[in-house]
């Protein structure tokens, strides 16, 4: 443990913290210099002009390397947070663009607010006569797009446009696509699991069209730093041969790291403090010190949260330069807080990971990460964020689920922990499938397409034309209906397309949107929902209309929905028996009841009723692990009182330590236990992946399956709690079941499968 320096603005914060044993864990890591090289030879005086304009002298070692590898082949680069990889593909588009007027470019981006951070940085090298570059998204007007596709010759845009407004209109970017020179894909290590394995498939719907059209442009990427960057970079553009840029030369501010666990409430039962409410009190106790602050959160409605904490420990002027972002907001909310961010008129902001990624809000003196983020590359993107004037605070604060609780009682192996692989899974059947369709619009399917979709093809497309969704003519197969538009169908970013529009009944305002996927548990009639730090109460979910009316509320309680699931087995895939059980993995269909709401106070959060709902079952397929554990359960007599308890504390622990084994969010996975399933006949629990298809993580589990039973082993069994294993979110019960987690029986269940 590190002494604290007292010329840091947080000095006092974390000595209050420690006097009072909730800072647990704090190191000090000193500054990094830089290792700067020359520029390399052969850059065209234009380029060498902009740089000097720009007042670039020299380069990191790893730009003037990556810029030398962008124009013998495909390369990745991945170097830390601020490590200036932008540079590393721009100089090489720029190097083309400018010496080359026919050339074209196009850069990709998971957010909107990326897109437009580097337009603006485009413009800052001055290259105007030679460089007409363009953002093409949802945000802009129909009535510039047109001259938008004429005009320029780079192209800053998304995947979700790339699919759904680029690839099926191609004939109108002929020129584009005539004469694509380099496709850049920033920010790689978003695009894993679902999304990643979507982006997969339009990133070869490029490819194909880019054929058609005459060329075979060189891809770019950059990726924070993981464990898997070439295979990730040729999974996701069906490439070979990817060069890998990744020792990082910037220089790093010096940091401190600071682990804070929130205090401890119920010893009995393990119960802690709000993380929330800690996350309020530091956040605004930096803001007030003068530290521009980043808080990040998974949760939608834990921005809102701490926000409305935040607000109302700040005076009046400072509250107003705090701000909420996540998704779920209009475009015009979004830019406008993007813009006070980078002018620097907020001190603070409450975010999910929509900012986690590089968009340049200017300099950050401190970041905190609220829960662990689901992998180590994500919390070392959120934490990258600090580091102001040679110095930046990184927090992070543990919630009460058993892996936060497990890391505060090993700061080292959380601190040294390595970066996980990033996993996507292109040839997933639903996926590969739908972007199949998507092709078969744009041109028809032949033969020819086997060297970018891949040799089996075909038997997919005879598939889809079974069941009525392509027919093959001469020159192959086409949709059987020649108006349809599979790419409308298709979103790239959850298991539905479409998503419900949140009305203010009082001022007919759009407040926002919501994901069809959340609307039933978030929007329900009811339902309190947070927006932009306010309040409302949902006064009718239209399902056929697809909106939601509200009204602004301010009552003194908030909503819980309670859920109904079951996993039904469709096709068994492998099969092993290990560790005393019967391990399978294959298809299955997952199924969720919304049955009600619980009202509870905000004070002490006790329920004060429960309404009933009647709301329609949502299911989708997908991809599952799963055993068996009767023959282990029957060999020695087991508890029947404590089964069902066990059971489902063994079931999420091993689901709290997945996500540190297949690089995914936590909420990309669910799970199911039952002491008596209806195919199995008897206790069984699955792990699945939680979007329709699965792409690839319960595989992942499958595979390493005695690593996920010995990791949750130590988990639960160190977990300090004595009547349940808090890795729920209602510790010690289930916060969906509302029933006892029994820790013992997990861990005899545990104890008799590493004895096997």
């Amino acid at each position: 443990m590190s002494v604290v320096r007292e010329s840091e603005p947080w000095a006092a914060l974390l000595e209050t913290g420690r006097a009072d044993e909730r800072l647990v864990h704090d190191d000090f890591y000193g500054a990094r210099k830089a290792r700067l090289v020359s520029i390399p030879e052969g850059l065209g005086p234009a380029v060498r002009s902009a740089l000097d304009r720009a007042g670039i002298a020299e380069l990191y070692a790893h730009q003037a390397q990556a810029i030398l590898r962008a124009f013998e082949g495909p390369t990745i680069v991945t170097t830390g947070t601020a490590s200036g990889k932008s540079l590393c593909f721009q100089v090489p588009t720029l190097e083309v663009l400018s010496s080359d007027r026919g050339a074209r470019a196009l850069y990709l981006y998971p957010t909107k607010a990326l897109a437009q951070d580097q337009a603006r940085a485009l413009h800052g090298f001055g290259l105007h006569s030679a460089i007409r570059s363009a953002i093409y998204d949802g945000d802009t007007p129909r009535q510039e797009r047109a001259a938008i596709r004429k005009r320029s010759n780079l192209i800053l845009t998304n995947p979700d446009m790339l699919h759904v407004g680029i690839l099926p209109h191609h004939p109108a970017w002929a020129d584009l696509l005539a004469n694509l020179a380099f496709v850049v894909v920033d920010e790689a290590h978003v695009y894993r699991g679902v999304f990643g394995s979507h982006v997969a498939g339009v990133l070869r719907r490029l490819r194909r069209v880019a054929a058609l059209h005459g060329t075979a442009p060189r891809f770019l990427l950059a990726s924070a730093t993981i464990a898997n960057p070439v295979e990730l970079a040729e999974r996701l553009t069906g490439l070979p041969d990817f060069h890998l840029v990744e020792d990082d030369a910037a220089p790093k501010a010096a940091r401190r790291v600071a682990m804070w666990n929130p205090p401890l409430l119920d010893e009995q039962l393990g119960l802690r403090g709000s993380a929330l409410y800690e996350a309020a009190e530091l956040f605004s106790e930096l803001v007030a010190s003068g530290a521009r602050t980043i808080c990040f959160i998974k949760s939608r409605r834990g921005v809102e949260l701490i926000l409305r904490h935040s607000v109302d420990r700040l005076d009046p002027e400072l509250a107003e330069r705090i701000a909420p972002y996540r998704a779920g907001y209009t475009p015009a909310q979004r830019q406008e807080i993007q813009r006070r961010l980078t002018s620097g008129e907020l001190l603070g902001v409450v975010a999910t990971d929509a900012l986690e990624l590089g968009i340049d809000i200017g300099d950050l003196d401190a970041a905190i990460c609220v829960s662990f983020p689901g992998t180590v590359a994500s919390l070392k993107q959120m934490w990258g964020r600090a580091g102001r004037r040679g110095r930046g605070l990184a927090v992070y604060i543990a919630g009460e689920d058993a892996l936060d609780q497990f890391f505060c009682r090993h700061p080292d192996e959380f601190l040294k922990r390595p970066v996980e692989a990033a996993i996507l899974d292109p040839d997933s059947p639903e996926i590969y499938a739908e972007h199949l369709l998507c092709a078969a619009h744009e041109a028809p399917l032949n033969d020819a397409d086997a060297p970018i979709l891949g040799e089996h093809w075909r038997a997919y497309a005879e598939q889809l034309a079974a069941g009525g969704m392509l027919r093959e003519r001469a020159t192959g197969f086409v949709p059987q209906r020649a108006d349809d538009y599979p790419a409308a169908r298709v979103a790239l970013r959850s298991a539905l397309a479409d998503s419900f529009v949140l009305i203010d009944r009082s001022s007919g305002e759009v407040v926002g949107t919501v994901e069809a996927a959340r609307a039933y548990s978030t929007i329900h009639d009811g339902a309190i929902y947070l927006h932009m730090g306010r309040s409302y109460e949902v006064l009718d979910l239209d399902l056929d209309a697809r909106r939601a009316l509200l009204q602004p509320f301010s009552g003194d309680y908030f909503t819980q929905s309670k859920r109904e699931s079951m996993t039904y087995v469709e096709r068994l895939h492998e099969r092993r028996l290990t560790h005393g059980v019967t391990l399978s993995f294959g298809s299955v269909v997952y199924s969720e009841t919304v049955l009600g709401y619980q009202r509870k106070r905000l004070q002490d959060h006790q329920v004060i009723d429960f309404q009933a709902l009647e709301l329609p079952t949502v299911e989708f397929p997908t991809r599952a692990l799963w055993y068996e554990l009767d023959e282990l359960i029957a060999a020695e007599p087991f508890p029947q009182q404590q089964l069902l308890g066990a059971l489902h504390a063994l079931e999420h622990g091993q689901i709290a330590v997945l996500p540190l084994i297949a690089m995914c969010d936590r909420w990309d996975i669910g799970g199911l236990s039952t002491n008596a399933h209806p195919q199995t006949g008897g206790p069984t629990i699955f792990i699945y992946d939680g979007h329709p298809g699965g792409v690839g993580i319960t595989r992942r589990g499958y595979d390493e399956f005695e690593r996920l039973v010995g990791d949750a082993l130590r988990l639960i069994g160190e977990c300090p709690c004595r009547s349940g294993c808090p890795s729920c979110v209602q510790s010690p019960k289930c916060g969906n079941l509302n029933e006892p987690l029994s820790k013992a029986g997990a861990l005899e269940l545990l104890s008799r499968m590493t004895a096997s």
